[in-house]
């Protein structure tokens, strides 16, 4: 089952049912929001990680809210479509972005004119959720742990070739800004989409990349593929005996972040109302079993923890396309 499939069967989990408005439940009722349905835009197609964030959190949330919340999902034009949307939308607190790093961090460095900002044009509401990415090499690659294939592609450098989902992606970001900061040399094999990578790398055609644990798992259970670091700042809960690269590179933070923002000029009572929400849904054990089995890891984070996380995201990322000599379209 790869990544994409994953994702769809969590999101479909929630589909169902975030339309549902359970008023007997709504919490909202004293101060008076929300008395109606709150919109979700998405920029991107359903069954990505930022509408399976979405579609997840918005089931919950419309049941504690007691309003329906809509997940509306705009694809197009690196994210122009969906912050056109944001824009033009009554900045009332009905309705609220939610993404991933990309829009802010990737895009803004590689594609000129996007016609939206974020310090301009958002506010940070909620830090849902994180991917981590996991570095994998096929079994018959010399290396067992992370400093071992340092050590391997140090002493041949170029002999290894990696793997990744297209250029500009966040797993050839962060295969490009592990070789910069490690000095280290591997050529870059690009592929459209993990759905094409993982398969050579188990075919012996790439001998290393950085995937999603739901593409890898079954792989690593068969002996097929070896996991040696996660690109996360820390451990995952999915897979916590596998070390972050952040262990022996200390600051090394690549997983994608997925979070709720809202339009500048949005009432400070609609923001505070659901970040807190979002932070209470991200700790409840049903919410957290389903993200994981996506390989998603809730986080919740405050409006001030998820705007450091977009700043610092944008300053690697920078540095990362910088470092793989990507020019601006």
């Amino acid at each position: 089952m790869n990544r994409r499939t994953t994702l769809i069967a969590a999101a479909a989990l929630a589909a169902s049912s975030f339309l549902i408005a359970l008023p007997a439940q709504a919490q909202g009722a004293a101060s008076g929001y929300p008395n109606r349905a709150i919109r979700f835009v998405v920029p991107y197609s359903a069954g990505g990680l930022p509408d399976t964030v979405a579609r997840i959190f918005a089931q919950r949330l419309g049941e504690r809210l007691g309003q329906a919340v809509v997940v509306d999902n705009k694809p197009g034009a690196n994210g122009v479509v969906a912050a056109q949307a944001i824009a033009t939308a009554p900045h009332d607190g009905y309705t609220f972005l939610v993404t991933d790093g990309s829009m802010f961090s990737i895009n803004p460095a590689m594609y000129k004119n996007l016609g939206y900002d974020y310090k301009r044009d958002l506010l940070p509401v909620s830090l849902a959720a994180r991917a981590p990415l996991y570095l994998a090499v096929n079994p018959k690659v010399p290396a067992n742990t992370l400093q071992e294939f340092v050590a391997l592609a140090k002493a041949k450098p170029g002999a290894l070739n990696y793997g990744s989902s297209g250029i500009g992606s966040t797993h050839h970001l962060t295969m490009e800004a592990m070789k910069h900061t490690l000095g280290i040399e591997l050529t870059h094999v690009p592929f459209k989409g993990s759905g094409q990578s993982v398969p050579a790398l188990i075919g012996g055609q790439v001998d290393v990349l950085f995937s999603a644990l739901p593409s890898l798992s079954g792989f690593v259970k068969s002996g097929q593929v070896k996991l040696l670091a996660t690109n996360a700042a820390q451990r995952s809960a999915q897979a916590p005996n596998v070390p972050a690269i952040a262990e022996i590179i200390p600051g090394f933070d690549f997983a994608p972040i997925v979070g709720v923002l809202a339009a500048v000029g949005t009432p400070a009572e609609a923001i505070e109302r659901i970040s807190s929400e979002m932070a209470q849904i991200a700790k409840l054990p049903d919410v957290v079993t389903t993200l994981n089995n996506a390989g998603i890891d809730p986080i919740g984070g405050t409006p001030a923890e998820y705007n450091k996380a977009i700043l610092g995201e944008n300053e690697r990322l920078a540095k990362a396309i910088a470092a793989a000599g990507i020019k601006t379209e």
